[in-house]
C-alpha cells in the first residue's frame, strides 16, 4: 500500500509538471481548447463513478450538477466579480448541497425509479435558471474574462491547468474512497443492498455521502466552463449530452476501479474532439452510441474488465 501511494503521487507530480510545461512551450492554443474538454470529462466521469459505479446507483442527472457549477460561477461573477478559485469552491459546496437534497429525496428509490428522478431534478433546475433574468435567462449571458495570471500567457492555458488540478483532486478522492471503509460499504450495497443492511452497513448514510461527494466534484468540474466559453446559457449548461457521455465513458472504461472512467473519458473525449475537427461534431453521438452498445454487449465490465480477464487467462496459461 505504501509503495502504491508513493507511485500514485509521483505520477500526479509528473502529470502536473508535464501539463505546466505544455502551457509554457506550446504556442498553438487549440490543444488547450481540446485538452480542457478531455480533462473536464475525466473529472465528470470519475465523479460519476463514486455514486454510479461504487454504489451502483445510475445517475442520469449529471447535467444538473454540471449546470449548477456553471451557473454558480455566472452568479458569482455577476454579483461579486469573484475569482476563479472562489467560483470553483462555492460550486463544489453548492453541488454537495444539491447532492444531499437529491439524495434525501430520491435515494430511497431503487433501480430505474432513482434514475428517472435524477432526470426530473435536472429539468426543474434548468427551468428555474431559464426564468432567472439576473443570470441571463433563456437567452444566456456573455461573460468578460479577467486578466490572465502568470505564469500563463492566455486564459485558456490557465483553465487547462486548473482543470488538470481538478482531475487530480477527483482521482485522489475516488481512489481514497475505493480503498477505504466507505468504499467497501458502497461495494457491499451495490452487490446486495438488502444483505448489506442486514449486516449493519449504514447504506442510506453511505449513499448520501456518495451523492454529495459526486455532486460536489461534478459541479466543481463545471465551474470553469463559464469562463472557458465566455458565455453561458441553460441549453448548453444543462445539455443531456453530458449525462449520456459521462455514463458511456464510465461504463466503457469500467466502474469497478477509479482508473476505468479515466481511461473511458480520455478515449472517448479524444475521439470526439478528433471527429469534431475532421468530420462533424454531430457524428460524436453516433460513435458514442455504437461504442456503448458494443461494450455493454461484449464487455459489460468495460476496458478494465477486459484487461483483468486477459491477464487472468495469461496468468492461468
Amino acid at each position: 500500500m505504501q509503495r502504491s501511494s508513493i507511485a500514485f503521487w509521483l505520477g500526479v507530480a509528473i502529470f502536473l509538471i508535464v501539463v505546466l510545461l505544455m502551457t509554457q512551450f506550446i504556442r498553438n492554443e487549440y490543444p488547450f481548447f481540446a485538452g480542457y474538454v478531455i480533462l473536464q470529462f475525466v473529472v465528470l466521469s470519475v465523479a460519476w463513478t463514486i455514486l454510479g459505479g461504487y454504489a451502483g446507483y445510475v445517475n442520469f442527472g449529471t447535467n444538473a450538477f454540471f449546470g449548477v457549477g456553471v451557473y454558480t460561477s455566472v452568479l458569482l461573477i455577476q454579483a461579486y466579480g469573484a475569482p476563479l478559485g472562489v467560483q470553483i469552491l462555492v460550486a463544489a459546496i453548492m453541488g454537495g448541497l444539491l447532492g444531499l437534497g437529491v439524495g434525501l429525496l430520491t435515494l430511497r428509490m431503487r433501480g430505474i425509479f432513482f434514475s428517472i428522478a435524477t432526470i426530473a431534478v435536472a429539468i426543474i433546475i434548468e427551468t428555474t435558471i431559464t426564468n432567472w433574468r439576473f443570470v441571463g435567462g433563456a437567452a444566456g449571458i456573455q461573460l468578460q474574462r479577467p486578466p490572465v495570471m502568470p505564469p500563463f500567457d492566455s486564459y485558456v492555458k490557465m483553465l487547462f491547468f486548473v482543470q488538470a488540478l481538478l482531475v487530480v483532486v477527483a482521482i485522489a478522492v475516488a481512489r481514497f474512497i475505493q480503498n477505504s471503509r466507505m468504499g467497501r460499504g458502497l461495494q457491499a450495497l451495490r452487490d446486495d443492498e438488502l444483505a448489506a443492511e442486514c449486516t449493519g452497513v449504514p447504506t442510506l448514510r453511505l449513499k448520501l455521502l456518495a451523492c454529495m461527494i459526486s455532486g460536489a466534484l461534478i459541479s466543481a468540474g463545471g465551474a470553469p466552463a463559464a469562463l472557458y466559453l465566455s458565455f453561458a446559457n441553460p441549453d448548453s449548461a444543462f445539455n443531456l449530452n453530458y449525462s449520456v457521455s459521462v455514463l458511456a465513458m464510465s461504463l466503457i472504461g469500467g466502474t469497478a476501479h477509479w482508473i476505468g472512467p479515466v481511461i473511458g473519458a480520455v478515449l472517448l473525449a479524444t475521439t470526439q474532439q478528433f471527429l469534431a475537427v475532421t468530420i462533424s461534431s454531430e457524428v460524436n453521438v453516433l460513435v458514442l452510441g455504437v461504442m456503448l452498445v458494443l461494450f455493454v454487449v461484449a464487455a459489460p465490465k468495460g476496458i478494465i474488465g477486459l484487461v483483468s480477464r486477459f491477464m487472468g487467462k495469461g496468468g492461468h496459461a
